[in-house]
Formats: structure tokens, C-alpha cells, sequence
């Protein structure tokens, strides 16, 4: 079969000889050390996509997207606000709400509290809330009866129940004969939801239902305002603008990076400046390839100069090791993708198995949002490390090659 010289020559010098089995060596140490910094860095980035899609869930099936409010932060006919929100582009669902805060108190616990009167029916269309229900269901909240839902570790602080009675206390005042009261009420728990740790959420939320919320809080038939959920959640802040407009700035609007935007950004310039410092591991082991190729050039001197006298253009001799850089450089880029592939899509497991095993927690839920570590390989990624690795490879090539086909056949041979 043919194959050009270049390439004939190249693939032979990467073949280990008795007399030259420390280059063979170094070259074998190149893509040792290219496998392992593309394994690293396809590692690094999974476990970093992973934290980010927990975060990313965590706080969008929990928070709106987008809330719009009056001016004095009450909507007075929510329905038809809905429907004009939702008839624009890139909005999906709306869903009403009320919110208040207080004081929940049981038997001898009391905890501060942000209460959220919603309509359940509507809710699941703009939160994932129904789905982090614990115990109970959401559909459950009924006008009228005054019942609850409390996060997980609010309810444990106050040592309630499903099927358990508090008493919510909110910072408004009733006139009686004998002074001013503050207002409070009596519901019944029925479920208990947890989104997680990491954010608060458990411990701070509270859902009633939209109707005994506008009772309580003596709302009449208004509500605080319409929470949204939108198509592209990083087109969240045009968006609330051209709602602004289209209403014709009667209304204020809020979005999720008001609150989360900047530990959002955080996260992703962490990922972003991982990818750009792990990336010089493989710089460091293209660095280790130039090396190589350099001592082979010497080596190849003599066999340099007597290809040159039978014909050989100093373009065909850089070619040769090219050649051979590149095939180091992909051998190496193949082996670390594998690698990094494999221990990505295993990394949850092993992790798990190390702690079971030596009893140990590795992350801590407060610190970390999760107590595992998560993992998510893209292929994007991989593609990109691939291609990063491999370019490198390339340029370590070049002056090696420049080298080589600068050498004089005279030279080279004198002492042949």
C-alpha cells in the first residue's frame, strides 16, 4: 500500500531501537503526560458541569424566572396580567402569588419565616415544587382550610409533623379593647418539601394557599404578583425590559440574576479559568514532547544528511517529524480522552465507594450544595480539550522540525 515517505519515516521513528531506547523513553513519557492532563481536565470540567447543573436545578425549580408587581408591589387583576405576559415571546407559563413574611411558632420553637401563598393547580406550571414534596402533596392546599406546606429543616427546627398544628404570626396588628395585637393564625402541616441544602430554601419557605394568603395578610382579591417562567433563563434580563415596555412601565419586573446573577457568573468564570489553568498541564507535557523530538533530531542526524544527499527537500524532513510529534500527540489525546471519559461517567461511584469504605464525608451539604460529588461529561468539552491538546502537539512540533531541516549533510557526516 502507499504511503508518502514522510509519514513511512515518521511512524518508524517512533518505533523503539537498542540504541536509542531513552528517546523512545521520553516519547513515551510525552504522551503519558498529554493522556493525563486531557484526562484531568475532561475530569475537572465534568465534576464542574455537575455542580453547576445541581445549583442550576436547585435554584430554577425553586425561584420564578421573572416576576412582574405593580408599582406598589399588588396586581389588582392578575388573570388578565397573565394572559398578556404569557402571549409574549419566549414566555411559557404564569402563575400568581402572594407573598408575606412572619413568625411560625410551635410549642416552645419559634423560627422566622417568608410565606408564599400560591394556587397549586397553576404552580407546577412555572416551579418544580410538586416534585420536591417529601411527604404530602401540594395539590393538597385547599381555600379555606388553612393548611401549610414547611421545608424540611423548618420543620425539624420546630419539631412539626404532618398533621401537626402551628401558629403563623405576621407583623400586622389587630385593634381590640385591650391595645393592639399582632395577627396570627393556626394551620395545619400537610407535607413537607426539601429542595436541598446550600441555599435556604428548607429553612425559610413557607406555602399556603393564594386565598387564605390574601385573608391573612388582608390582601382582598389582589395579590403581591405573577411570577413567570420563561424559554432562555440567560435572556431573563431583556426580557423583563420588553415586558417593562410592552406594559408600558405600569409594572416593575425582577428576575432570577437580581439575587443569583453573580454567584451564577462566579460559577462559570471558576469553570472557565479551571479549563485555561489545567490546559497547561498539557502545555507542560507538549513542552516535554519538544524535548524529545529535539534529542531525536540529534540522533538523527546521520540518517538526516543521507536522506538530504538522495533528494529529500528540508520541507519533507520537517514533515518526518511532524509526523512523529503529531502521532505522539494523538496517541497521548486518544489515551487521556478514554481515560477521562471512563473515570467521569464512574467519578460519582468511586467517590461513593471511598467514603463508604473509609467512613468518611467528603462534602459537606452546607458547603457544597450536595453531598456527593456530581459529575456530567459534555462532549462539547471533550471536543474542545481534544482539539486544544492535539493544536499544542502540533506547535511543540515545529521548532524540533525547523531544526532538522536546517541540518547540513557535510556536517552531519564529517565524523560518520
Amino acid at each position: 500500500m502507499f504511503r508518502p515517505l514522510a509519514l513511512f519515516i515518521g511512524l518508524r521513528y517512533t518505533r523503539a531501537k537498542r540504541r536509542n531506547r531513552f528517546i523512545s523513553f521520553i516519547s513515551l513519557v510525552s504522551v503519558l503526560g498529554i493522556a493525563l492532563g486531557v484526562l484531568v481536565l475532561i475530569t475537572v470540567l465534568s465534576v464542574m458541569n455537575g455542580f453547576d447543573q445541581q445549583i442550576r436545578n436547585k435554584i430554577f425549580d425553586f425561584i420564578p424566572h421573572i416576576t412582574v408587581t405593580g408599582m406598589d408591589h399588588r396586581v389588582s387583576d392578575w388573570p388578565s396580567l397573565s394572559r398578556r405576559v404569557t402571549q409574549m415571546k419566549g414566555v411559557l407559563a404564569a402563575a400568581p402569588y402572594v407573598m408575606g413574611q412572619g413568625l411560625l411558632s410551635k410549642d416552645q420553637s419559634v423560627h422566622p419565616v417568608i410565606v408564599k401563598g400560591i394556587e397549586p393547580a397553576i404552580e407546577t406550571q412555572v416551579t418544580a415544587l410538586a416534585h420536591q414534596m417529601k411527604e404530602g402533596k401540594l395539590s393538597s392546599l385547599k381555600s379555606g382550610r388553612f393548611e401549610i406546606v414547611l421545608g424540611q429543616n423548618l420543620a425539624n427546627d420546630l419539631g412539626a409533623f404532618v398533621g401537626d398544628y402551628v401558629t403563623l404570626i405576621i407583623p400586622q396588628v389587630t385593634v381590640s379593647p385591650v391595645g393592639m395585637l399582632p395577627r396570627f393564625k393556626r394551620f395545619k402541616v400537610i407535607g413537607i418539601f426539601s429542595v436541598g441544602p446550600g441555599f435556604g430554601f428548607d429553612n425559610n419557605y413557607a406555602f399556603i394557599q393564594i386565598h387564605d394568603a390574601q385573608k391573612l395578610y388582608g390582601l382582598g382579591n389582589t395579590v403581591s404578583g405573577v411570577q413567570l417562567k420563561i424559554k432562555d433563563l440567560f435572556a431573563a434580563d431583556n426580557l423583563s425590559l420588553s415586558i417593562e415596555k410592552q406594559l408600558k412601565f405600569k409594572y416593575e419586573t425582577a428576575n432570577w440574576t437580581d439575587q443569583f446573577g453573580p454567584f451564577y457568573h462566579a460559577v462559570q468564570m471558576e469553570k472557565s479559568m479551571m479549563f485555561f489553568i489545567l490546559l497547561l498541564l498539557v502545555a507542560i507535557a507538549a513542552f516535554n514532547l519538544v524535548s524529545s523530538l529535539v534529542m531525536l533530531v540529534n540522533d538523527k542526524r546521520a540518517d538526516i544528511a543521507i536522506l538530504k544527499t538522495l533528494g529529500a527537500t528540508p520541507k519533507m524532513i520537517m514533515s518526518v517529524f511532524i509526523v512523529q510529534g503529531f502521532f505522539i500527540g494523538m496517541l497521548g489525546t486518544l489515551l487521556g480522552v478514554i481515560g477521562g471519559v471512563l473515570l467521569s461517567l464512574n467519578v460519582t461511584r468511586l467517590v461513593n465507594f471511598i467514603q463508604d469504605q473509609f467512613h468518611v464525608q467528603l462534602f459537606t451539604p452546607g458547603v457544597y450544595w450536595v453531598n456527593y460529588l456530581p459529575s456530567q461529561l459534555l462532549w462539547s468539552d471533550v471536543l474542545h480539550i481534544s482539539i486544544a491538546a492535539i493544536l499544542m502537539s502540533l506547535l511543540a512540533t515545529i521548532y524540533p522540525a525547523w531544526r532538522a531541516g536546517r541540518v547540513l549533510p557535510v556536517e552531519a557526516l564529517r565524523y560518520e
